[in-house]
């Protein structure tokens, strides 16, 4: 499986951009997708994610009413539209999909190769 992040850039605060992950190689549907981030200096931490075939989401509080993670079956993509950003957001965003939708990196399996966010005026 190969997951390849795109979408990220700089943006300036109060603004919005939406990340993808195309998603490649052996499929099936019984998996969860989520994205993570990482800060400079800071670790890894959760941001959304969604089971595949339920469509279920689940976010972290910092995110929670400003971003909104979703798939497309058909093209085997994930997006994340992230609103109302702020200077907090700014950080590499990875996509990753493991057996479960679940709020901990352990659980996955593949990762995408990163995209960076930057929120600065």
């Amino acid at each position: 499986v190969q997951l390849q992040a795109s979408g990220g850039g700089l943006v300036q605060p109060g603004g919005s951009l939406r990340l993808s992950c195309a998603a490649s190689g052996r499929t099936s549907t019984s998996y969860g997708m989520g994205w993570f981030r990482q800060a400079p200096g800071k670790e890894r931490e959760f941001v959304a994610a969604i089971s595949w075939i339920f469509g279920s989401a689940l976010y972290a509080d910092s995110v929670k009413g400003r971003f909104t993670i979703s798939r497309d079956n058909a093209k085997n993509t994930l997006y994340l539209q992230m609103n109302s950003l702020t200077p907090e957001d700014t950080a590499v965003y990875y996509c990753a999909r493991g057996r479960a939708a679940t709020m901990w990196g352990r659980d996955y399996e593949y990762w995408g190769q990163g995209t960076q966010v930057t929120v600065s005026s």
